[in-house]
Order: structure tokens, then sequence, then C-alpha cells
């Protein structure tokens, strides 16, 4: 299968200051690829680095001729500036930016594809709230309907499923499968693990660098995770804040 993205010793950071280590690898197009590791590993950072807001310091990401514009990027919740004083109908609407431009009309055709795309996350009645009175759970159903609007070759999802009930869990893990199901490629920083088993075919395990990337059940194992822990821990003086979430009840 073609690859979508190929890393070629990439280094990524702030300042200078290296976050993520000489990462080697390819993500086929197509994948469907759950991203793990400790807290402050460097999962935000590669997918800011995908997203063409990060430059790598070192090494290269080829898109594969995808354009920047092909690419649909879901922050963290935390990176969304939830004061800024917008209706929800018209954050979703940022979606066909692709399509319209930032300065391009609002016509009855763009109106009809919002509304769509609210009632597939179960927004129906929430266009005029403003983005700011949304619970975790509707914020997240949101950055869904807008990521549907983007129609985007490359989807990359930065904890989608982190603080919201199972049943928006689940209706937005439904859209996951949607996509993958057409051919898209699909990456997601994820900590659920058993999430992660049952519904990721292959799994990059990182900490700082790359600890181990293919099949999920060979990647998730008390050895490597407990690898992954260690190299966290040899970057952080604070350990017990950079922890792998669950350890697995089974050697995968």
């Amino acid at each position: 299968m073609l690859a979508q993205i190929q890393f070629r010793d990439v280094t990524l950071g702030y300042d200078r200051h290296p976050a993520v280590h000489h990462l080697d690898g390819e993500v086929a197009q197509g994948a469907l690829l759950a991203v793990i590791g400790p807290n402050g590993a460097g999962k935000s950072t590669l997918f800011r680095g995908l997203a063409g807001i990060l430059k790598p310091l070192a090494g290269s990401i080829d898109l594969g001729g995808l354009d920047i514009r092909d690419i649909a990027y879901l922050p963290q919740t935390a990176d969304i500036d939830r004061s800024f004083p917008i209706s929800v109908f018209d954050f979703v609407g940022t979606g066909l930016w692709r399509a319209t431009g930032f300065f391009g009309g609002m016509g009855k055709l763009a109106r009809d594809k919002i509304a769509r795309a609210l009632a597939a996350v179960g927004l129906n009645g929430f266009e005029n709230r403003s983005i700011g009175t949304l619970s975790g759970g509707q914020m997240q159903r949101m950055l869904f309907a807008r990521v549907l609007l983007q129609d985007a070759r490359l989807i990359v999802l930065d904890e989608p499923f982190n603080a919201i009930d199972a049943k928006t869990s689940a209706d937005l893990l439904a859209l996951v499968r949607r996509w993958h199901a057409e051919g898209r490629t699909v990456l997601a920083a994820l900590h659920d693990m058993e999430l992660v088993r049952a519904n990721f075919p292959e799994t990059l395990l990182l900490a700082r660098g790359p600890v181990a990337w293919g099949a999920t059940a060979q990647v998730l194992t008390a050895e490597n995770l407990a690898e992954a822990r260690r190299m966290c821990e040899a970057f952080d003086d604070t350990a017990a804040a950079c922890i792998v979430h669950d350890l697995p009840s089974r050697a995968a």
C-alpha cells in the first residue's frame, strides 16, 4: 500500500528544545493508527508537526503530495479559546474555509452542509449557542462536525475521547470508523488502551522517541509500556506525573 506519511529521522520541539526525537517510519494511505504514550511523550508535538504548525528541527515529514488543506487537525479542547465570541454554527462553518476561503460567502449550500454536520454529531438545536457554554462532550462533538466539513484525506485527532462520557465517545468513534472505511488516513492520540485494542489495528508507542510501532497487539505489551515509562522518567524528574495510564492485564 502507498505511504501517506513518511517520517525521516524527524526531531520536533520548541525553542530548539526537542520534544520528539529521531522518528523514522511510514503511515500507509488509509491507515487507522493510534499514537499512545505517557504524558509529555510528544504526541501533541508530533501532531502539530503533521498539521504544519511546527516545522521539524531536523529530518523531514513527507506527506505524499498532500497539501496542508488536505489535512484536518482536531486539537485538544484545552487549545480552544472558549471565550472567543463565536456561535457553534459559525465555528463549525470554519471547516469550509478550504472551499470558500476565509472571506467566502455563506450561501444556502454551505449552510445546509453545516446543518447536516451538526446533525451527524447530535448537535441539532445548538446552532446559536456560544462555544463557551458547551460541555466537554458537546465541544468534542462540535470539533468533529468541523472535521466532517473539511472532507480531508488525512485526519489528525489529538485526544479526541478525553474527558467525555461513554455515549459521546461511542458516537464519535463511529465517525472515526466511517472515515477509515472511506479510505481516509486517520491518526489519533489516545490514552485508553482497551479502546485502542478494540478499534485501532496499528499503534505507535511514543516516549519522546519511538518505543514500538506496528500491529497493536505486538506494541501494547507490558514490556513496551514499561520501557515507555522508563524513557519518560529519563526525560522528566517529576516522574509521578509522567506515567503510562494502564499497564495491560495480560501480555498482548
